[in-house]
Order: C-alpha cells, then sequence, then structure tokens
C-alpha cells in the first residue's frame, strides 16, 4: 500500500476512534510524559535564573528518545502493524471529542443562566480567573480556547503525521505538552523554558496558518481574512494570532480585549467584528473545527483520488 493511501485511511480511522472513543481515559501517553517533565524540571531548574541551556537539555532528554523509539516503531513493524500503530498515535493526539465535551460543558450551563457553573466548568480550560468572568466572558474564554485548541489538538497533529508520520505526531505534542507546561514568562521559566516556547513558535507556525486559513474558508470568509491580516499581528502569540483573529472574524463575533488573570486584568488587542460572543457561539465554534476536519479529509481523499491510487 502506497504512502498516500496509507495516510488518508490512517487519518480517517484515527478521527473515527476519536469520534467513538474519545481520548484515552487511563495510562494517556502524555499524562505520564507531564508528571516526568515536572520531576525532571524541578532538579534542573532549582536556582533562579537558570540557564537556558538547561531547559534545552531537559527538552532534548525528555523528547528525542521517544521520538526516536517512535520512529524505529514505525520502521520495523511489518505494513499492517505499522498501520495500526499509526492509527493509535494519532488517536493519542487528536482531542477533538475532547474539544466538543469541554465546550459542550460551558456551553449548556451558560445558555441556561447557570453562570456559576459555566464559570466553574471554564476555568477548567483556560488560565484566567474565572470567577471575575461575566457570561460574555466566559462564552469568550471558551471560544478562544476552542479555537486555539483546534489548531494545536487537532489540526496540527494531523498535518504532522501527513507530514513526518507517527513520530511527527509525538515529537508535536511533546513539544507543546512542554510549551504548556514551561512557556510562562515568569522568574521561575522565562530562561528554562525558552527553547519549549521558541521550538513550539516553529513546529506550530505552519499548521496554525493552514488552521486559520481552514476557518477563514469554512466561515465569514471577508470578515475572516481582513481580520486575520489586519489584527494577528498585535497579538503576543505568533501562531495564536493568525488563529483566533480568523476565527473570531469567521464566527462574526469580538474576542480578545482585557481578561482577569490571578495577577491583574490583563490587557489584550480585540479580534474579529461584531457582538459579544454567547454560549450559541462556542458551539459555533466547535462545529467550524469540525467542518475543517472533515474539509481537510475530503482534500485528502480527493488528493488521493486524483493521483489514481483510490479505487473511487
Amino acid at each position: 500500500m502506497d504512502w498516500i493511501t496509507s495516510s488518508v485511511l490512517v487519518c480517517v480511522a484515527a478521527v473515527v476512534l476519536d469520534r467513538c472513543l474519545g481520548e484515552p481515559v487511563r495510562w494517556h501517553p502524555l499524562v505520564g510524559f507531564g508528571a516526568l517533565a515536572n520531576g525532571l524540571e524541578q532538579r534542573l531548574n532549582r536556582a533562579r535564573g537558570t540557564s537556558v541551556w538547561r531547559g534545552a537539555v531537559a527538552l532534548a532528554v525528555l523528547v528525542v528518545p521517544i521520538v526516536v523509539a517512535v520512529q524505529a516503531m514505525a520502521w520495523w513493524l511489518p505494513q499492517p502493524l505499522n498501520l495500526l500503530f499509526g492509527v493509535l498515535v494519532l488517536w493519542s493526539a487528536l482531542s477533538l471529542r475532547g474539544l466538543t465535551e469541554h465546550g459542550g460543558a460551558v456551553a449548556v450551563p451558560l445558555a441556561t443562566g447557570n453562570l456559576g457553573e459555566a464559570r466553574a466548568r471554564v476555568g477548567w480550560i483556560v488560565s484566567r480567573q474565572a470567577s471575575a468572568l461575566d457570561e460574555a466572558g466566559v462564552a469568550a474564554a471558551a471560544t478562544e480556547s476552542m479555537l486555539e485548541n483546534g489548531a494545536d489538538a487537532v489540526f496540527a497533529s494531523l498535518f504532522w503525521f501527513l507530514l513526518a508520520g507517527p513520530a511527527g505526531v509525538v515529537a508535536h505534542r511533546l513539544i507543546n505538552t512542554l510549551d504548556a507546561m514551561w512557556g510562562y514568562r515568569n522568574d521561575r521559566f522565562l530562561r528554562f523554558g525558552r527553547v519549549a516556547a521558541r521550538l513550539d513558535d516553529v513546529v506550530n507556525w505552519l499548521p496554525a496558518r493552514l488552521t486559520a486559513l481552514t476557518y477563514t474558508l469554512l466561515g465569514r470568509r471577508r470578515l475572516a481574512w481582513r481580520c486575520w491580516r489586519s489584527q494577528a499581528p498585535a497579538w503576543d502569540s505568533p501562531n495564536a494570532g493568525p488563529v483566533m483573529a480568523a476565527g473570531a472574524g469567521a464566527l462574526g463575533v469580538t474576542l480578545g480585549g482585557p481578561a482577569p488573570y490571578a495577577g491583574g486584568l490583563k490587557s489584550r488587542p480585540r479580534l474579529g467584528e461584531g457582538p459579544a460572543p454567547d454560549a450559541a457561539t462556542i458551539g459555533r465554534a466547535i462545529g467550524l473545527i469540525q467542518r475543517g476536519v472533515c474539509l481537510w479529509l475530503l482534500v485528502l481523499a480527493a488528493g488521493a483520488a486524483a493521483a489514481g491510487v483510490l479505487p473511487w
């Protein structure tokens, strides 16, 4: 079986598996990896002003052996088992159903007027101070989380599997996890987490822009394109900016703006145009991601068919 056919089959199977089962509930590999990363960070990042090189060494020690082992496994396994291995790896990296469930857990109580429950639920998926958010703030936080994590946990996983197979998926998810754990601009992680943060910017640069393009094509195209081009450069993240600006424009709502965090109110640029988001906006953001995945799979299948490798 050629590469194009196997890639299409693996992507479709992994998405279906994620839809049916969701993320692994027990023994999720990223949970164990996070515990290992936390222990290594505590050993190497004890002194204030720890060098950038210690963070780089920690990242290499954590990521390289796992990626090499996954690549070796992909080379060693015979074709049928290799396909199954690819499906399992991609499934463990995808979080489409997880996003749907987390977003729905915020949208349902918000739509029924249970602001306290909605605040509690959104506090599980964002780092801002949920207790200080009003209804529009809760909806905005959840919508932003859906759009950004759609790029990180869905489209980037598909992209890296297509580009570099199971090893590419694993490398991306591990780097993304370390960035989430160490990529803070505070005294503890400013230097130690710098390599993880910069490497995450690199590996997500193209997937983020493909995600922004996907949101643009499937939403209010002209508005999404205009917001992407004019608003994204003002955002502090080079990858989240295009994704959320295009997503906000595609949905026709206004995101960004001031947001409360534990350290105080953080001023952020406005993204998108239109009314403030509400509970329905969260569902629309999830639908945008789901349609985007369908579009990617259709494009893959059409490309394979055009190359004459699929029977249809």
